[in-house]
C-alpha cells in the first residue's frame, strides 16, 4: 500500500512539474481548455491543469522585422521595376494574433504587394523616385488598418530598393551625367564671372588709389611752392627792412655827424652814379647837382695844378 501511494505521490509530482510554465519577458502565452480559448498567460509562473489545459501558441511581443523579396510592380507611365520592402510590426494581442489569420506572415507580405501595387500604380517613375516618404506612410497607414484585427500593430514601412529596368537606368545615368556637367559649366561661368567682376573692381580701385596719389602729390607740391613763395617774400622783404634799416642807420649817423657841403655834394654823386647805372637812356639832373658836379671839376683841377 506504501509502494502504491509512494508511486502516486511521484507521478502527482511529475505532473505538476510537467505542467509548470515560466513566461518570460517580452512574452505571453495563449492557454486553451478542453480546445477552447481560457486565457493569455503574462510574465510570471503558472501551472496549467493537466490533460486539460494547454499552451496553444507562445507569443513574442518584441518589434519585429520583415524584408520581403522584391515585388514587380508598375508606374502609371507603364514602367515596370521592382521593389523590396521592409516592415516594422508588433504584435499587441495575443489572442487574436493566435485565432485572427492562419498565417499572418504570409497575409502581410500578400498584404503589403498588394498595397504596393496600388499606391505605385497612381505614380510616375519620376515620382515613384522622389516620393518615398510619402510612399511610405501610406503603406504604414493601410497595413496598421489591415492588420488591427489580427493583433498586429504595423509601426514602419521602408521602400528599400527601387530597381527600375536597364535601359531606364542608362537614361537616368545619362540625365545626372548631363545635369552635372549642366551645373559644371553654370559654376565654371560664374566662377569666371566673379573673378572678372573682382579684377574690373581691382583695376577700378587701383586707379582711385593712383588719383588720389596724385591729388595727394599735386596738393604737397602746391603746398611746398606756396611755402617757398612766402619763405621767399618773407627773405625779400626781411631785406628790404634790413637795408631799409641800414639806409636809415646811415642817414641817422650822416644827420648826427652834422656834414658839411662838400659831404653832402659827395653823396648827391653817389647818388648819381646809382641813378646811370639803370636801364634809361636819358637822365635828367637837377640844376643843383649839375652846380655841384662842377665845383667838384674845379676844385680837382686847381689841386692838380698846385700838385704840379
Amino acid at each position: 500500500m506504501e509502494i502504491i501511494i509512494a508511486i502516486l505521490a511521484v507521478v502527482l509530482l511529475i505532473l505538476v512539474a510537467a505542467n509548470v510554465r515560466i513566461v518570460p519577458q517580452a512574452h505571453a502565452y495563449v492557454i486553451e481548455r478542453l480546445g477552447a480559448y481560457m486565457t493569455t498567460w503574462g510574465v510570471g509562473l503558472h501551472v496549467k491543469i493537466p490533460l486539460i489545459d494547454r499552451v496553444a501558441k507562445a507569443v513574442s511581443l518584441k518589434e519585429k522585422v520583415v524584408d520581403f523579396a522584391p515585388q514587380p510592380v508598375i508606374t502609371k507611365d507603364n514602367v515596370t521595376m521592382q521593389i523590396d520592402t521592409v516592415v516594422y510590426y508588433q504584435i499587441t494581442d495575443p489572442k487574436m494574433y493566435t485565432y485572427g489569420v492562419d498565417n499572418p506572415m504570409s497575409a502581410i507580405e500578400n498584404l503589403t504587394a498588394t498595397t504596393l501595387r496600388n499606391i505605385i500604380g497612381d505614380l510616375e517613375l519620376d515620382e515613384t523616385l522622389t516620393s518615398r516618404d510619402t510612399i511610405n506612410t501610406k503603406m504604414r497607414a493601410i497595413l496598421d488598418e489591415a492588420t488591427d484585427p489580427w493583433g498586429i500593430k504595423v509601426n514602419r514601412v521602408e521602400l528599400k530598393n527601387i530597381i527600375p529596368p536597364r535601359e531606364i537606368q542608362d537614361a537616368m545615368e545619362k540625365q545626372m551625367k548631363a545635369e552635372r556637367e549642366r551645373r559644371e559649366a553654370i559654376l565654371r561661368a560664374e566662377g569666371e564671372k566673379k573673378s572678372a567682376i573682382l579684377v574690373a573692381e581691382g583695376q577700378k580701385e587701383a586707379k582711385i588709389l593712383e588719383a588720389e596719389a596724385e591729388k595727394q602729390s599735386a596738393i604737397l607740391r602746391a603746398e611746398a611752392q606756396k611755402e617757398a613763395a612766402i619763405r621767399r617774400a618773407e627773405g625779400e622783404a626781411e631785406a628790404i627792412l634790413k637795408v631799409q634799416n641800414a639806409t636809415a642807420e646811415g642817414l641817422k649817423m650822416l644827420n648826427s655827424a652834422n656834414p658839411n657841403k662838400a659831404v653832402l655834394t659827395i653823396k648827391s654823386l653817389e647818388a648819381l652814379e646809382k641813378v646811370a647805372e639803370g636801364k634809361a637812356t636819358k637822365i635828367i639832373i637837377p640844376s643843383e647837382i649839375q652846380g655841384i658836379a662842377g665845383l667838384a671839376s674845379s676844385i680837382t683841377e686847381l689841386m692838380s695844378k698846385t700838385e704840379g
